[in-house]
Formats: C-alpha cells, structure tokens, sequence
C-alpha cells in the first residue's frame, strides 16, 4: 500500500513517521525547501534562527515522544524549568517542585504582589474547574469568562491574559475560552507536575523535529520530495491520484487555506492571527533573570533569552504593533526594554497568517472527509486545542492510524 502525505509540517511529519514505522510505503510531498512547516529554522545574515518562537510544555507528550522516536533526546534539547511567570513590572509567579497540584497552590499563595482576598478567589475558581473536568456549559471569550468568574484583578492582567495570547495567539478579548480551559486542564490543572514545565530550546526548530525526522526517514526508506507542490488530488475507485501519481490513500497535513484548494469540501472561512519575531543582539553580559519574560509595554508582550546576549521579541495575535514598519517596531522594542545599550544586529520575521484565530464556537473539520481514501491532518483539525505543535503532532498520528486501517 502507498500512502502520500501532502505537506512537510510537523502533522506531515508525524504522519510520514508514524505509517513508515508501520511498514507503509510512503511519499511526503512538501512544497518548501526543509521540512518543518511553520516551525522550521531560516538562515539569515549567517545565523541560523527560528521563523517564529514555540515554547513547549512538559504536556506535550506525543511531541516528545516523536522525538525520541526519530533518534532526537529531549534532555539534551531543551532546558527544563518549572513554571514561572515573571514580567518588568515586578510580579511572578513560580511554580516549585511540589507534586501536583501542591505545586500551582503554593505558587499561587506565594506570588508576592497578590493579595490575599484574589489568591483565595482564584484558588476556589480553578477547584471548580477541576470539579467540572474544565467543561463550560458553553463558549464565550475569555475576557467575558473571566469576567463573569471575578478574575479582574492582578492576576487577569499579569497571568491570565498573557498566557491565553501565549498559547491561543488570540487576545482574551476574542479569544475561545473553551479551548483556554483546555490548556488549562492539560498544564496548571493537570495531576502530573511535569506538565506544567517550561521546555525552552537548546537548539533552533530544525533541530528538534524536522531535521533529525528527515534522517531517519531517509534511513527508513521513506521517498521525501522537497521543493514540490502538489496542485492536484482527484480520488478514484481504486485510491487517490496526486499530481497523476496514484497511491492508495492520501493524508492532507497543509495548512487549512491550502487543503481548501485541493479538496474544496474541507474549506472554512477561518480568520488568521499573526506572529512577528523581533531578533535583537546586545553583548554577551546581557541576560534577563529567567528566559521567558513578559514585556508589559505599549507593543512588546513576550521575550526569550535565546544566550550570548540574543533576545527574540514575539508579537502575536492581532494589536496596535502591526502598524509600524520593521524599523519602527525594533525601535519602539528596544525603549520599552530598556537594555542600556543598542542592539548591534536586528531582524524582523514576520508570519501573516500563523495561526487561524481561535474564536468562540470556531467549526473545526474532522480527521475523516468524504472519501474514505483521504484523510485531514494539521492543528486546526485536533479540536481540543488550539494551534499548537502538540495538536499538530497528535492530528498527525492519527491521520495516520487511520489510513493503516482502512475502511474501503
């Protein structure tokens, strides 16, 4: 049996391993240069960077597990730190090494700039989510959410809010607060405290997943086509024909606008959140206190210490920043950070259409689609989530699952 995955993403990828592991006789088909779709690494001025910042959790189990799988040590890629929030206006938030959930309790009662009154309201809100498996009775946006729960004091403003743009790349105000519920359950409200870690990167994107996944594929067998777009499925009584090339099945694991074009029956008129990366040298001293901080600024939201003195400033979800220019931008970053010095070497990535936006009540396709034949992979189709590497991964494999088995 031939299986096609159209699109070298980390869904594509997932797939292609998880059915060449199988024994399946499998072609990925990516349009790109390198595998890794929007998480991928880029060259630029000599340097190898990120197109964009993902930081991931100790919850992301399947994405772990994929690669240890393809020959890739997670504890040697990645710097482990127990949670912690912590921004340039004095508050944090640090999660000890306590079993769960002793740990997010006494990080709560320890945060020094909330008071007492908010910490028990808190506290006694997250217990009744957890009494009702993080189910709402139904869907709204965040900041209606928290609203209603009372949630409008520090911690709304200093945790709440940056952590549901962080992980929905949509700010509360239109955010689903349904999906942030679900990455509340499956990170602070999670019994296992790993989860709740921070997994900050060693090295760049490419050298988590994708190029150590393009290895072992190669040394399995798997026919990789790089630099090949696909611009036409047409299924038939026997499978799936891509490009006049037949296969028995077909996983598409492109990004949702691009699946709409070769299978016109998934399309759904998503709306689109951008992320920018502001990378900024300064000297080698310069460290910020953890690696991940919340710039509280006018334009800044999230910065990561990449080392050596290189700061990458993540801009995310629709706002104010998306008017200035590149050069405007890295100025206003630099004010609002505050590093005596200027910045020897800047560079702007800008990602138009990261994410879809993660609304209230947002339809999502099933992994299944008319045809029995061919199969729907990528983050916008594992539901529980929002766009992440983990749903991505996870939609992957059992697009994957799916296709071993067939039902024709």
């Amino acid at each position: 049996m031939r299986v096609a995955v159209i699109g070298g993403g980390w869904a594509g990828i997932a797939a292609t391993v998880e059915l060449t592991a199988a024994g399946v006789d499998t072609t990925l088909f990516e349009a790109g240069r390198v595998l890794g779709g929007r998480a991928r690494s880029v060259s630029i001025d000599g340097r190898d960077l990120d197109n964009g910042q993902h930081i991931l959790l100790g919850a992301y189990r399947e994405t772990l597990a994929l690669m240890r799988r393809v020959g890739a040590d997670p504890e040697q890629l990645f710097d482990r730190h127990p949670l912690q929030v912590i921004d340039n206006a004095g508050f944090r938030l640090a999660l000890p090494k306590l079993p769960a959930p002793l740990n997010v309790a006494w990080g709560l009662l320890t945060s020094p700039t909330v008071d007492w009154r908010e910490k028990a309201k808190t506290a006694w809100w997250m217990e009744g989510l957890k009494r009702r498996r993080f189910q709402l009775p139904h869907d709204t946006t965040v900041a209606r959410w928290l609203d209603a729960a009372g949630q409008t004091g520090i911690l709304r403003r200093h945790l709440w809010g940056p952590l549901c743009l962080a992980a929905l790349n949509t700010s509360a105000e239109y955010a689903s607060a349904q999906l942030f519920a679900n990455v509340l359950r499956d990170s602070l409200g999670s019994p296992r405290r790993e989860d709740t870690d921070l997994l900050l990167p060693r090295v760049n994107l490419g050298e988590l997943l994708p190029e150590p996944a393009s290895r072992w594929l190669h040394a399995q067998g798997a026919e990789m086509r790089l630099g090949t777009r696909v611009l036409n499925i047409h299924p038939d009584a026997d499978g799936i024909t891509v490009d006049g090339e037949a296969f028995a099945a077909a996983i598409l694991a492109c990004a949702p606008q691009h699946a709409a074009t070769l299978w016109p029956a998934s399309a759904i008129a998503y709306d689109f959140e951008p992320i920018t990366t502001v990378y900024l040298q300064f000297g080698r001293q310069n460290q910020t206190p953890f690696p991940l901080t919340n710039l509280l600024g006018k334009f800044g939201q999230w910065v990561v210490d990449r080392g050596n003195g290189l700061l990458a400033c993540v801009l995310s979800g629709h706002g104010d920043w998306e008017s200035l220019d590149d050069n405007a931008l890295v100025m206003a970053l630099e004010n609002e950070l505050a590093v005596p010095e200027k910045a020897s070497w800047r560079k702007v990535i800008r990602e138009k259409r990261a994410t879809f936006s993660a609304r209230p009540d947002l339809p999502r396709p099933v992994c299944r689609t008319s045809n029995p034949r061919l199969f729907l992979a990528g983050d916008y189709t594992w539901a529980d989530y929002p766009a992440t590497l983990e749903g991505a991964v996870r939609s992957g494999r059992r697009a994957a699952q799916l296709a071993i088995k067939p039902a024709w």
